[in-house]
């Protein structure tokens, strides 16, 4: 206790036989205790009995300490941890049930972890875990412990052992197996690969892909996130030529079709780790297309330069039929130029209009699949604008170029992986080749948003624009299936958007008028404070963070909240799946009074462990800190925001409950949002609309529903 009490000493006087054994403890000034210590009994009452016996006030203020050797004091976790680790020895099977249970409990606690740990704990599991001598609860207890402990980063993962780690992809491969047991043996291995090249090599020799494949179509929702979960980080780990080597014989295996239809499309919501697995699963795939995207068209390849004239013959069939014998080769440049042309290329020489990257070859890729795949749609296109006017002809290889790089932009192809992110698309596991396909419904729709919009070639970027907005805003919403996307974005027309910017508009503009301004200066204190109530609120509310250690994105959760007087942060572990706990069960607290600052991006400490690579970006956007007092030294609360939204409700929140400004882009916003309402209920009151207090009720639902209604009847 820091100088504030005696320490009172122990030494050990003879080989404790079960629970209970003799202990000497010696204070300064005072006569020695021979006493019997019961590791049982709590270690609060047995510093209560010492002190009692030497007739000392504030037994509370004393501690234990060793008398010779380390010269550690005793916690409870020291006994605990010297207990449950002599019970993992024991030779009865109940005996090593009942410690592991306990390990199990306990292990999530960091002090309590390094105990075990400095006990070599990490070596009697491992031990537990290779001899597999119980297949069953005692080998699942195991590996959870195991992990529970390694997840606090005490220890690296690449201190492993080699025979250790084949143990575990024993298990992993074993047909038969305990359903408790795969999930953490899979769990395991994707740490172990995610933090050591050298032993994630030995897991991708070791666990083939179609063990995987059997594992994720086990309709046990646990195992197949497992699955997926080491799958992509075998998939992370591999060099480019292995990932799509891997990528195609897994699409080949039919995994696509599977995930649509047994995993996203499941009577079983799909839980948050599962949402992100297959949104890595949906980059990596996109990343093979990144090679294209960066090589420009060669124009010494004999390959590409027949792959251009095969576009060019698509469209114009039977002009190129007609450039056979009979003319020169002067002649037959000068027809090919001129169809190069029409089929909006803005060189004579196409090849000079594909040496831009991006899209580099993946635009030529896109071109000759749509050409292929919709040949009638293809020919269309071009003959249709070959038949306009040059100013409203709509350049189908200028469109085609700059679509493929606004696709790779919404869709963030070659972009490093988020460790957070869950944001994939169902509509890209829906068929194969989802990213042409996409151009293919995008190319069509970029034509007729350009007759829409009655565009000519001056408009061009004004038409990208819009196209640019339908495509993102059809995004936004998800579509299950191609289809469902095709039918979304051709109702997004010209005309919708204009109302939909028009309306948006409508809500953000305000008037500039002087007392205006002014009524508006003077109604910014108050609504500051109602949306400083607003974010004190969603504090109290709570929420689920997961964390996230310095080498992988863990599947573990904790809920945080502030107390309802406003004077503790409460927070604590809890399960995936359950309802989120009530303030009073939560077993961690930090006083308000404590907090020191609040750190947000790079300042994080648990960001600057993780280094500045491009791939940490995310985390960097969504990370905060509190700093707070442990006795004399600083210590910290970290967060992992699950949304930039939360993030800006959290550190608006801690700000105002610090005393601080608020100055997040979401305070902006919603002040600005608050100011546009009152300032047009303030506006109609002086036009003497009334304004009632309360909303007006919901009518109720009709109760008869057989009824019809006759469209052909003309209305009076």
């Amino acid at each position: 206790f820091r100088g504030k009490c005696r320490r009172p000493q122990l030494g050990w006087t003879m080989a404790p036989p079960r629970n209970v054994v003799k202990i000497a403890v010696q204070m300064r000034d005072a006569i020695p205790q021979l006493i019997q210590l019961d590791q049982a009994k709590p270690l609060a009452a047995v510093l209560k009995e010492v002190c009692d016996a030497w007739s000392l006030t504030h037994w509370e203020r004393y501690a234990l300490q060793f008398a010779d050797g380390h010269r550690r004091y005793i916690t409870e976790n020291d006994l605990e941890a010297e207990q449950l680790l002599g019970g993992l020895q024991s030779p009865s099977h109940e005996g090593r049930l009942e410690a592991l249970r306990h390990l199990v409990l306990l292990a999530s606690d960091m002090t309590f972890a390094r105990e075990v740990i400095s006990r070599d704990g990490l070596q009697r599991l491992g031990t537990i875990i290779e001899d597999g001598d119980d297949l069953g609860e005692v080998l699942a207890l195991g590996l959870k412990a195991f992990l529970e402990l390694m997840e606090h980063g005490v220890v690296s993962w690449e201190t492993l052992s080699i025979p250790f780690v084949r143990k575990v992809v024993c298990y992993v491969n074993m047909n038969l197996m305990d359903a408790s047991v795969q999930p953490l043996a899979l769990r395991l291995l994707e740490s172990v690969t995610l933090s050591s090249p050298a032993l994630g090599q030995l897991v991708k020799s070791e666990v083939p892909l179609d063990r995987l494949l059997v594992h994720l179509q086990v309709m046990n929702q646990q195992l197949q996130t497992k699955a997926m979960a080491l799958l992509t980080a075998l998939l992370q780990g591999a060099n480019p030529a292995e990932r799509k080597h891997m990528l195609d014989y897994l699409w080949q295996r039919n995994l696509r079709q599977f995930i649509y239809k047994n995993i996203i499309h499941s009577s079983t919501p799909l839980g948050d780790e599962m949402a992100h697995h297959l949104y890595v699963l949906q980059a990596l795939t996109l990343g093979l297309l990144e090679p294209r995207m960066r090589t420009p068209l060669d124009p010494y390849s004999q390959e590409q330069r027949e792959q251009l004239q095969t576009l060019r013959q698509a469209a114009f069939e039977l002009e190129g039929e007609s450039l056979g014998t009979g003319l020169s080769a002067d002649r037959r440049r000068s027809l090919c130029a001129r169809e190069f042309r029409k089929l909006g290329f803005s060189n004579s020489n196409p090849a000079q209009d594909l040496e831009r990257v991006p899209p580099g070859l993946l635009a030529l890729d896109n071109m000759l699949y749509f050409s292929r795949h919709a040949p009638s749609a293809y020919s269309r296109f071009v003959l249709e604008n070959s038949s306009r006017e040059d100013k409203h002809e709509c350049p189908f290889a200028r469109s085609s170029i700059q679509l493929t790089v606004l696709l790779c932009e919404l869709l963030r192809v070659g972009e490093p992986c988020s460790e957070t992110a869950q944001d994939f698309s169902p509509m890209f596991f829906g068929q194969d080749q989802s990213f042409h396909e996409l151009f293919c419904v995008a190319i069509q729709l970029l034509n007729k948003t350009w007759k829409e919009m009655r565009a000519t070639q001056e408009d061009f970027d004004k038409v990208m624009q819009v196209v640019r907005e339908q495509l993102a805003r059809t995004l936004a919403l998800k579509p299950t299936s191609l289809e469902l996307f095709r039918t979304k974005v051709n109702a997004l027309t010209y005309g919708e958007v204009l109302r939909l910017r028009q309306t948006e508009r409508l809500h953000q503009e305000g008037t500039l008028a002087p007392p205006i301004l002014e009524l508006r200066e003077k109604l910014k204190p108050e609504l500051m404070s109602l949306i400083r109530q607003q974010r004190l609120l969603r504090l109290c509310e709570g929420t689920l963070f997961r964390k996230i250690s310095s080498r992988r994105r863990q599947d573990k959760l904790w809920f945080c909240c502030l107390s309802p007087n406003h004077k503790v942060l409460q927070y604590g572990d809890v399960e995936e799946g359950t309802n989120p706990p009530t303030p009073e069960s939560l077993p961690e607290q930090l006083p308000v009074v404590d907090i020191r600052a609040l750190l947000t991006g790079k300042d994080c400490p648990h960001v600057r462990e993780k280094g500045s690579g491009k791939q940490n970006k995310d985390l960097y956007e969504l990370a905060f800190s509190i700093s707070y007092d442990c006795g004399e030294e600083e210590a910290y609360l970290n967060f992992i925001a699950p949304s930039k939204h939360d993030f800006y409700l959290w550190t608006d929140g801690l700000s105002a409950l610090l005393g601080s400004p608020m100055g997040s882009e979401q305070t902006r916003l919603d002040l600005e949002q608050l100011l546009t309402m009152e300032t047009k209920l303030r506006l109609l009151e002086l036009e003497n609309v009334p304004i009632p207090e309360r909303p007006p009720p919901v009518p109720p639902p009709p109760t008869n529903f057989n009824f019809c209604y006759d469209c052909n009847i003309a209305e009076p």
